[in-house]
């Protein structure tokens, strides 16, 4: 990896579509999920040159999910247009801790908000693995942590706030 200055919140931008829907037109609770891991997956292949599906294949590491934790702060409803923003919150030499936001197209709303830890793993030994010394000076270089050590529901409560600032200025 080159010793570039790396973007340290990155975001892409995706379309609800129909078949992740409820019966509501909003999207389906488990569809949040899915959207912001591809969005992520897209991301690290854009602003990193990290591929992980050619990762996996070569040397047999990759990253499984250990915990998510997600708040869904507004509907995302068919056919919009949502942004979703990702950083790295924290990470040691087993797991990360990665932050998303899914916006709306204009970043004013915030529809939702996940915490994702994930856990490097060797699929080979079917157990954890240690980041390389590569990936740890990557990680520093792209580590873009809350101020004050912000928990999950302190973060959800702030952006509910936000939101309603947003509101109040739109009417």
């Amino acid at each position: 990896m080159e010793t570039l200055t790396l973007e340290k919140e990155v975001e892409s931008q995706t379309l609800v579509r129909f078949p992740d829907c409820d019966p509501f037109n909003h999207l389906n609770n488990s569809k949040y999920i899915d959207y912001i891991i591809n969005a992520r997956e897209d991301q690290l292949l854009k602003y990193y040159d990290i591929d992980i599906h050619k990762m996996v294949k070569e040397t047999g590491l990759t990253w499984v999910v250990a915990q998510n934790n997600i708040s869904y702060l507004v509907p995302a409803e068919i056919m919009e247009t949502v942004t979703i923003q990702t950083r790295l919150l924290s990470y040691n030499e087993k797991t990360l801790l990665l932050e998303a936001l899914m916006w709306d197209k204009d970043k004013k709303i915030i529809k939702a908000v996940m915490w994702s830890k994930q856990a490097h793993y060797n699929l080979l030994t079917k157990r954890s693995h240690q980041h390389s010394e590569e990936f740890m000076d990557f990680f520093k270089s792209v580590h873009y942590p809350l101020p004050n050590n912000m928990l999950f529901d302190e973060r959800v409560k702030s952006l509910k706030q936000q939101n309603l600032i947003q509101w109040k200025q739109a009417i």
